[in-house]
């Protein structure tokens, strides 16, 4: 069975404790993508990444492998707009096409 972690600093990610999500308080980009690397190799399918840490990551800890999906979410900061752009990323990759959104 694969697993979830969450990465960031500790006030933003301390609540996903409560439902099982294995949380890492951590906000250096090198301390972070060492992490990342280990947790792919231990059966980690998703791991949440704040958007403040994410943005200092290198692109291959952004890349979109199979396993693990790496997606940015809003920090305690606010919503930089990163984990919006990730999942649009992943859905045009998907169909082909944005979907997502529309100019209405």
């Amino acid at each position: 069975m694969y697993k979830i972690a969450v990465i960031g600093d500790r006030d933003s990610i301390y609540g996903f404790a409560a439902i099982g999500v294995d949380v890492y308080p951590i906000t250096d980009a090198v301390a972070s993508a060492k992490k990342i690397r280990a947790l792919a190799e231990g059966g980690y399918a998703i791991i949440y990444v704040t958007e403040a840490l994410y943005a200092k990551l290198h692109a291959e800890e952004q890349s979109a492998a199979m396993l693990p999906i790496v997606l940015p979410i809003p920090g305690i900061a606010g919503n930089t707009g990163l984990g919006v752009a990730r999942v649009r990323k992943f859905v045009e990759q998907a169909v082909g096409s944005d979907i997502l959104f529309s100019d209405r």
